[in-house]
């Protein structure tokens, strides 16, 4: 059988798969694609004015790697017939008699199609080479795909590499011993007090894991996202990893819309255990749990607050460190709620420039507007959350009646229909009758 040499086939394989972390048998693998794509540019070269070969043509053709004797051969599955009407895909019987008399119509045979090594050609290798380097990117990609998805939403350790654009470009590894791939840690998932130099460590979130082709970094990891509280505080907390205590929901605003705020994060906490405290338990004694999530955060301001079943205690408690007087559940039905601080409050519950009563709301899913104590009128208060109701319900049942009518229209159209179907009828039996009255024949 002939074969095409590759001088340093063996080595050039070693170096590549310890350059790209790729295995042995993916290097070969993305290798024998290439090499099959530069049989297929040598072949189209042969017949350059006759009608190309459609993208189907050489299912039936494979490369056979030779890391030992350092080459490889072009192999060909060809279906045995009477008459030959392709040679690329078919063979004679008689010609496959001379050397095999038990064979028979209808059988495959594998055959060495192997072009001599002048007539590869420069052009097929330049095409191999080309299609080589795509394929083992898409062999790497492949790899960090199923070796990452599983860890979708999980927390890695990362380390500084260098810097494009906004972005951050970091090394990760899936875990102890595996080797290092690239993440991107975008602008928008950045922490303001996070300090990036080369080298530097610190734990993400991996937030996303591509599969598409596009240039880049397929990993997309998170320094702002909730999910990297959450894992801080089971880490940290033992209750949490026994699920002694548990985090009912976390309201996070890593990247203020103001750079006169810092960031912040309210984290809401619960135990079914009654001799279990489960916010002392995250903040730890004298704070020491608390301040070892604080600083990985760089200095992040978190509040963590009991959460209630209740959603007037639940507000309150969310609100901290503001004391709360009241808070008056004014409309469920869209879940808004009016709570009541004194004068010396009011500035601690909003918080600078909103961000407090906005973490609250969306720590508890109400919309909550904060009212001084002092000039709080309950009852023109409830008059105008009243009107407001009643209005929406009128707009609900004006749109309502809307949708009545309209079906009653289509039905009315239906009914009209039909009486028009009954009446062409009631015509033409008329008509017939009046025609048996003048003359039973013309009736037909």
């Amino acid at each position: 059988m002939s074969m095409v040499s590759l001088p340093g086939l063996k080595d050039m394989i070693d170096k590549i798969s310890q350059e790209r972390n790729l295995p042995k048998p993916a290097v070969q693998a993305a290798l024998r694609e290439a090499l099959m794509k530069g049989y297929e540019r040598y072949r189209r070269t042969l017949r350059m004015n006759a009608p190309n070969f459609d993208d189907e043509y050489f299912n039936n053709f494979e490369v056979e790697l030779d890391a030992e004797e350092e080459g490889f051969r072009i192999l060909a599955t060809k279906t045995i017939v009477e008459e030959v009407s392709n040679s690329d895909h078919q063979i004679s019987l008689e010609e496959v008699k001379k050397v095999a008399d038990e064979a028979q119509l209808g059988d495959t045979v594998l055959l060495d199609v192997t072009p001599d090594q002048g007539e590869f050609g420069r052009m097929a290798a330049i095409q191999t080479k080309q299609v080589l380097a795509q394929k083992l990117r898409d062999q790497q990609r492949k790899l960090i795909q199923e070796e990452f998805q599983d860890l979708e939403g999980t927390v890695l350790q990362a380390r500084v590499l260098r810097f494009e654009r906004q972005s951050v470009i970091m090394a990760v590894s899936s875990s102890f011993g595996q080797p290092e791939v690239e993440a991107e840690l975008p602008k928008r998932e950045q922490l303001p007090n996070d300090n990036y130099r080369a080298n530097a460590t610190f734990k993400v979130y991996l937030k996303k894991v591509g599969s598409g082709s596009h240039r880049g970094p397929q990993l997309v990891v998170s320094r702002a996202d909730a999910g990297l509280v959450v894992y801080l505080f089971a880490n940290e907390v033992p209750e949490i990893e026994d699920e002694v205590v548990r985090i009912v929901a976390v309201a996070r605003e890593a990247n203020p819309p103001s750079r006169y705020v810092g960031p912040r994060t309210k984290i809401a906490v619960d135990t079914l255990e009654r001799e279990v405290d489960p916010v002392g338990a995250c903040i730890g004694a004298r704070g020491s749990r608390i301040q070892v999530v604080v600083n990985e955060l760089r200095g992040e301001k978190i509040d963590v607050i009991r959460w209630s079943p209740d959603p007037a205690t639940y507000i309150a408690n969310a609100l901290s460190p503001a004391r709360v007087d009241a808070v008056y559940l004014v409309d469920p039905d869209i879940r808004q709620a009016h709570v009541l601080v004194a004068e010396n409050q009011l500035s601690l519950a909003i918080g600078k420039e909103g961000q407090n009563v906005r973490l609250a709301a969306r720590l508890t899913g109400w919309k909550i507007d904060i009212k001084d104590s002092a000039n709080y009128d309950y009852d023109a208060e409830t008059s105008k959350i009243a009107a407001a109701a009643e209005a929406r319900q009128q707009v609900a049942q004006a749109e309502a009646a809307d949708e009545e009518d309209s079906f009653l229209g289509d039905e009315e159209l239906e009914e009209d229909l039909a009486t028009s179907e009954e009446l062409e009828e009631y015509d033409e039996a008329i008509a017939q009758a009046d025609a048996l009255d003048r003359d039973p024949s013309e009736v037909s």
